[in-house]
């Protein structure tokens, strides 16, 4: 079992306590619409740009780590962010809460089915959200594009690989093993373009990085 001590801020070196952070991460889950893009946006604006809680290049890390891994990444972002700033407690928490407005919206419609049948409201309120939910998506690929893609190589392979699975169905795996072939013999040519970026770089240092040497063993790299 994990102690209290350790999932606090005190005991974890970076201040933010435990209370603190399920608010924010129920205000996450509150906000997250428009599928994994816009769940994602949420959390970097929130994390990053708000909170300062995490570094942008510790946050495209773990974001390139879990699109790698089987399963939904948003939540796996969050849950690694969640341990990451408060152990297990802290990955239990914000997975859970994560998924928790999901639950109970699907809860309740499947009663509303269940009770009433087709009922117009609904279907003309969905109707209705598809322009807004695809707004989000745009806005939050964008937003993060912006960011992961720091010069043209990245911009010229994430436009290979859209025209590779959206106009040639080039598996998803295929796509993934390919440009990382790709960042790897660029990264030992010595090209900069594939440089990584130092954790906690920038003037404002992400508060798990600016403690990084007082931080348990759990997140030292």
């Amino acid at each position: 079992m994990v102690s209290n001590e350790k999932t606090t801020g005190e005991g974890a070196g970076h201040g933010i306590s435990f209370g603190e952070a399920f608010r924010v991460w129920m205000r996450v889950a509150l906000l997250s619409f428009g599928g994994p893009a816009g769940q994602i946006a949420v959390m970097h604006r929130i994390l990053v740009e708000e909170k300062n809680w995490i570094s942008e290049s510790r946050f495209l890390h773990a974001l390139n780590y879990c699109m790698l891994l089987p399963g939904p990444e948003a939540q796996q972002l969050a849950t690694y962010i969640g341990w990451l700033l408060h152990r297990t407690a802290g990955g239990i928490m914000a997975g859970g809460l994560f998924i928790l407005p999901g639950v109970i919206a699907i809860m309740a419609l499947s009663y509303i089915y269940a009770a009433f049948g087709n009922v117009g409201f609904i279907e003309a309120l969905f109707f209705g959200l598809k322009a807004a939910v695809l707004a989000i998506v745009i806005q939050a690929v964008v937003r993060v594009g912006k960011r992961a893609l720091r010069n043209r190589i990245m911009i010229a392979l994430a436009a290979i690989a859209f025209v590779a699975i959206f106009f040639f169905n080039v598996p998803f795996p295929i796509i993934i093993v390919g440009a990382g072939v790709i960042g790897y013999f660029g990264a030992k040519s010595g090209r900069p373009e594939f440089a990584a970026v130092p954790h906690g770089n920038g003037k404002n240092t992400a508060a798990v990085d600016s403690v990084l040497d007082e931080l348990p063993d759990h997140v030292r790299p």
